[in-house]
C-alpha cells in the first residue's frame, strides 16, 4: 500500500500551493513552538523548526510521508519572525521598504517506516518597493499581518509593496514548489 501525503502545517498557504500541484494530502498541525531564540544562520533556523515540526507529526504517523516546512525573512543577517502586534509589523515593512531581504524555507520530509528523510533549503531575494507609513497602513487593511514572517505576503496584494523576487516565488509563500515537487515523487507521493 502507498503512502500518503501529511502536511505538518496550518498554513493556508503552503495547502493552496499544494493542492494546486495537484495533490491529494490531509494536513496536521504540530504541537512544536518555533525557534526563533538560538544563535543560527537563517538557513540553520529553517531547518531546525521544519525538522522539529515534521517528527513531532511523523511520530503520531509513522506510515505516512509528512512534510513540514519553516518560512522566515532576515535583513543584513538578522532574521525576522513573525511580528508580536500590529506595531512591530509596522516596523519591519519600515525597515524592508526599499530594500532587499532574503526569505528562506526550508523543508523537511520524512517517511518513518520506511526509515526515509531529507530536508532541503531555498533562499530568495525580495526587493522592496519604497514604502510611505499611508501605503504600510492600507497595505495591512488587506492582510493579516501576525502569521507571516516579515510581516507580509508575496500572493494576494503582494505587488503593492514587493518591486521584484529574485528566485522562487514560491518559496516566498512559504513552499519552494520546483524543489517540493520531486522530492515528494521520490518518496511515492505523485500529484493527481
Amino acid at each position: 500500500m502507498r503512502p500518503t501525503l501529511l502536511l505538518a502545517s496550518n498554513s493556508p498557504r503552503r495547502r493552496e500551493l499544494l493542492s494546486e500541484a495537484g495533490f491529494e494530502f490531509e494536513a496536521c498541525s504540530p504541537r512544536v513552538r518555533e525557534r526563533s531564540d538560538v544563535d543560527l544562520t537563517l538557513r540553520e533556523l529553517t531547518v531546525l523548526n521544519a525538522m522539529r515540526k515534521g517528527m513531532a507529526v511523523a511520530r503520531a504517523h509513522p506510515k505516512q510521508v509528512v512534510l513540514a516546512a519553516d518560512t522566515l525573512v532576515a535583513i543584513n543577517n538578522e532574521i525576522l519572525g513573525k511580528p508580536r502586534d500590529l506595531a512591530e509589523a509596522i516596523a519591519m515593512l519600515e525597515r524592508l521598504s526599499g530594500r532587499v531581504h532574503d526569505v528562506c524555507t526550508s523543508v523537511f520530509v520524512c517517511h518513518l517506516e520506511a526509515a526515509r528523510s531529507t530536508t532541503f533549503s531555498e533562499i530568495s531575494g525580495v526587493r522592496f518597493r519604497r514604502l510611505t507609513r499611508r501605503a504600510i497602513d492600507h497595505y495591512l487593511t488587506r492582510i493579516d499581518p501576525l502569521d507571516k514572517a516579515g510581516a507580509y505576503a508575496a500572493q494576494g496584494f503582494g505587488n503593492q509593496i514587493i518591486e521584484k523576487i529574485e528566485g522562487s516565488f514560491t518559496n516566498v509563500v512559504g513552499l519552494p514548489m520546483e524543489k517540493a515537487v520531486p522530492v515528494l515523487v521520490e518518496f511515492g507521493i505523485n500529484a493527481a
